[in-house]
């Protein structure tokens, strides 16, 4: 009998707790709903420049799966550095130049493989054509480590932040401690600035620990700026700190905390890159800050670009940043009592 009526509590409980029933039902479907459409959709589409080749070539790059169009040098080169093609096929005194964009493994070898296939197929008498590889961006036989690990560190840095931040904010709302604050002549956008500072000291260390790890202990593959990698991890703990405040605003208890991350944490991982998407979903991953962390570190770990490539990538978090902190100083006033 006591083991029913704790049971017939707890149920009685949950029921009062809609917020938690809905969470529970609807953001499993809701991530297996988005994960569905996102396999479902997803295409690996090797694009690939011709400057000077045979039409006989270009037909046999089309019959295995890529997509050849003929460009200018320049041009080719350009197209290259903005990911639009993944190789560059120019075919000239007796040789097969090919440039490649290693940072996508599974791209990469896709191209290589067309480009090898289609020079046997339209000059089989051609034994002595031979192919010269450089690789633009990454090297050969990257790891699949390598190839994703960057985009990894923002991950970890994001949802780890959040989770930490969130609930730690979270606790000191149930403790009665910001109560207690906001009765003070403390204006609002100094205790949300003071908790950012708090914390982001904490999160500068976890940070920092990270990417210092994942470089020199793991040995992914870094040639940019480690100053550049520290700085887009820290502005991307700074935004998962105050993206985690800001939904503790709406959380009662620290399980509702953590029921936020298959709504707020995973579409976003889905999304920034780390998996080939459809063009349409590529542009649904713009609209998160995770998309633009993953952007960026993969430009400067596995491209080696500078503060010019990704100043983009960086105002937007720095945006994000600065909104999610105008929207808790916002929400902190339902909490004031006086």
């Amino acid at each position: 009998m006591r083991v029913k009526a704790l049971t017939i509590r707890i149920l009685r409980q949950m029921r009062r707790d809609k917020r938690t029933l809905a969470l529970m039902i609807f953001a499993p479907l809701l991530v297996l709903t988005l994960v569905y459409f996102l396999l479902d959709s997803s295409t690996s589409t090797v694009n690939i420049a011709v400057v000077n080749a045979p039409e006989s070539y270009v037909e046999s790059l089309y019959e295995n799966n890529t997509y050849p169009s003929y460009y200018a040098e320049d041009e080719a080169r350009r197209a290259l550095e903005n990911e639009e093609v993944t190789a560059i096929v120019d075919m000239k005194s007796g040789k097969l130049y090919v440039a490649l964009d290693g940072s996508n493994s599974t791209k990469s070898k896709m191209a290589l493989s067309a480009i090898e296939v289609a020079k046997k197929a339209s000059a089989p008498t051609r034994i002595d054509l031979k192919t010269e590889i450089d690789y633009v961006y990454g090297y050969e036989d990257l790891s699949m480590f390598d190839n994703m690990g960057a985009a990894f560190v923002g991950v970890l840095v994001f949802f780890f932040v959040f989770l930490i931040a969130g609930i730690a904010f979270l606790q000191e709302r149930t403790t009665g401690t910001l109560e207690k604050l906001l009765s003070t002549p403390i204006k609002r956008w100094e205790i949300v600035l003071g908790y950012t500072c708090g914390y982001g000291i904490v999160t500068v260390i976890q940070s920092s620990v990270i990417s210092l790890y994942v470089v020199y202990a793991l040995d992914v593959m870094m040639i940019g700026s480690l100053w550049l990698v520290l700085l887009i991890t820290l502005l991307t703990a700074i935004a998962a700190l105050t993206l985690g405040i800001l939904l503790s605003t709406a959380a009662n208890n620290e399980f509702q905390m953590i029921q936020f991350i298959p709504v707020v944490i995973v579409p976003q991982i889905f999304l920034c890159g780390l998996f080939e998407l459809s063009p349409t979903w590529d542009v649904v991953g713009h609209i998160t800050p995770l998309y633009y962390v993953a952007d960026a570190l993969n430009e400067v770990m596995i491209k080696g670009s500078g503060i010019g490539e990704i100043w983009l990538d960086l105002a937007v978090i720095s945006l994000c940043c600065a909104v999610f902190m105008t929207l808790n100083t916002i929400l902190l006033k339902k909490y004031r009592r006086i």
